[in-house]
């Protein structure tokens, strides 16, 4: 038998008198995954975009108007995960100017392992044209100069996706540093997140008990609010700015 010190030491016995004893049993570790289907790329790193759109020699750059229904509304077309692993999904609309490009691509190239990972971009270069006068001119004159381009970037689009033979826990900081850093709202995703979202959404709206949704008081003019209500909440229901 040991003495009181001795367990005291080895840490059998706790301060108030409780006795403590080890159990050895088997522990279960689950194998590993197994990423034998994925082919790396020759180009691991996000491409360079272009700052300004390439247009033949022969043609004047083109100038365009505001357009904001480019970034109004849901993203129905690139708003699923192409590699079915993990990416940046946009919450919320916006534009995306040459310097986000250039954030997201050092950020990804200063902490992506080339020897297992890989990232492509999901969005284009910048395209739409934004026109700016000069500070100090007077109203009218005609349409400014351009000043830089945009990409319109809806909510739910897909900006970049990361693959390779890795966790989702490796690239989740540089999925979130990238996210925080756009100039609209965002958030790192995997496809278990997606596919846990859309299945949450849908149980609440066949759940859900409560007659008087956003949809069935806008449809019905409930207390007058047609008034103070925009065409796109009537497209929308009020889940869209």
């Amino acid at each position: 038998m040991l003495s009181r010190s001795i367990k005291a030491s080895l840490g059998f016995l706790r301060p108030d008198g409780i006795q403590l004893t080890a159990v050895a049993g088997i522990k279960y570790f689950p194998p590993p995954k197994n990423y034998d289907h994925i082919e790396i790329p020759d180009r691991q790193r996000l491409r360079i975009v272009d700052k300004v759109p390439q247009y033949p020699p022969n043609l004047k750059p083109p100038k365009m108007q505001k357009r904001l229904r480019y970034m109004r509304g849901p993203e129905t077309l690139h708003n699923t995960l192409q590699l079915k692993q993990y990416g940046v999904v946009a919450t919320g609309g916006g534009r995306m100017r040459y310097e986000h490009f250039e954030m997201a691509r050092l950020v990804v190239a200063r902490r992506l392992d080339q020897k297992r990972m890989f990232a492509i971009w999901r969005i284009d270069p910048p395209w739409q044209p934004i026109t700016k006068k000069g500070q100090g001119q007077r109203m009218g004159g005609g349409k400014g100069a351009i000043d830089h381009y945009v990409t319109p970037i809806k909510a739910g689009r897909i900006i970049l996706e990361v693959g390779g033979k890795c966790e989702y826990e490796e690239v989740k900081t540089m999925l979130r540093i990238v996210a925080e850093r756009l100039p609209f709202q965002a958030e790192p995703v995997s496809q278990e997140i997606m596919e846990k979202k859309a299945a949450e959404e849908k149980w609440k709206e066949e759940n859900n008990k409560n007659p008087y949704s956003m949809k069935y008081i806008i449809q019905n003019n409930m207390g007058g609010c047609h008034k103070m209500l925009s065409p796109f909440d009537h497209k929308w229901y009020g889940k869209y700015l």
